[in-house]
């Protein structure tokens, strides 16, 4: 079936072609979210979120981009949106334990994506903490490229700019990277 078919037959409410679009999108869509969020039930959560919307929304889809690429924009969204209001809750915690009201600060958690061999499970899980503090749009170009493994060409078209622009994030998330790993990887 192709995705035009997939899109009208969504678009006339058949749960058939929505569970075809869910059996061929969720590990992708989960992975994308996992690798952005780092939390594996939250991931679940969200990717859940993003085959709501994209029911929900499929009647507005006009077909200007693949299917896949809006996919991952919608996927890309809902990490964002749920990676602020995570920021957001961090700040009130601690103004909570500053004034007393709270527990104790919040620590982050350790996260290894599920798909890294035991081996290299240290070195992943120091670069995954330190993608984390990439600015969105750079996090966004790293994990599209380094762990889904996309082109430049459809990361541009996800995050709809050229393919100049993925090519400046990308360099620009690398650099920031290595500053941040530096320590790491001269005390090994």
């Amino acid at each position: 079936m192709s995705d035009q078919d997939l899109i009208e037959l969504l678009k006339r409410g058949d749960e058939q072609a929505f569970r075809k679009l869910v059996e061929t999108w969720q590990d992708l869509v989960f992975n994308t979210v996992l690798g952005m969020v780092q939390d594996v039930q939250e991931a679940e959560d969200i990717s859940q979120e993003v085959f709501i919307q994209v029911y929900q929304s499929i009647k507005q889809f006009r077909g200007d981009a693949k299917l896949s690429t809006w996919i991952y924009r919608i996927a890309v969204t809902k990490s964002l949106d749920w990676g602020r209001k995570r920021k957001t809750k961090k700040r009130i915690d601690l103004m909570k334990s500053l004034i007393g009201f709270g527990d104790k600060e919040p620590q982050p958690s350790e996260f290894v994506h599920p798909g890294v061999v035991m081996e290299k499970k240290e070195s992943a899980g120091k670069l995954m903490r330190a993608m984390q503090s990439l600015p969105d749009n750079q996090r966004v170009a790293f994990t599209l490229v380094k762990v889904e493994g996309l082109s430049y060409e459809e990361v541009a078209s996800i995050m709809e700019t050229t393919i100049k622009a993925v090519e400046a994030l990308m360099h620009r998330a690398k650099e920031n990277l290595r500053k941040q790993l530096k320590d790491y990887y001269t005390n090994q």
